[in-house]
């Protein structure tokens, strides 16, 4: 900390920095001493998603325009980018995927929900005509 400037950023001279020991882990906590020790915690970055049961259940259950298909590819090639280790090329075809699989899921949404719109309208205008021409589907002149 300067003493002249408080809130003044700190340079790369005035902050040690210390090296992970090799025989640790990611994750692991590294203790040196009780008193004025240093912790040090190895974190590894999330590896990306390749999100492929939701682009699976997209390919099988809807798959709206292909597009749960092209979902189940670009998952398929992020798992592969994974594990050559380009996690790179991971995370841009995990986003794709994830993209297609929201635009998959909201297709096949709001299909169904046209379908059930359309079949309420049609069974109430069945009852409907039901209601006006009789049991038999002819008016009852002979009463």
């Amino acid at each position: 900390m300067n003493p002249v400037y408080p809130n003044a950023p700190l340079s790369a001279e005035d902050v040690p920095l210390q090296g992970t020991p090799q025989h640790m882990y990611p994750g692991q906590l590294h203790t040196t001493t009780a008193a004025g020790g240093h912790n040090t915690i190895v974190l590894q970055a999330e590896p990306p998603k390749d999100h492929i049961i939701w682009s699976l259940c997209c390919f099988l259950y809807s798959n709206p325009l292909c597009l749960g298909l092209a979902a189940l590819i670009f998952s398929i090639k992020s798992r592969d980018r994974k594990v050559v280790g380009d996690l790179e090329g991971a995370r841009h075809y995990g986003a794709t995927a994830r993209c297609l699989n929201i635009a998959a899921t909201i297709i096949a949404c709001i299909t169904v929900i046209i379908v059930i719109i359309v079949v309420a309208v049609i069974a109430s205008q069945v009852s409907s005509y039901r209601y006006s021409y009789g049991q038999y589907g002819s008016r009852n002149y002979w009463k």
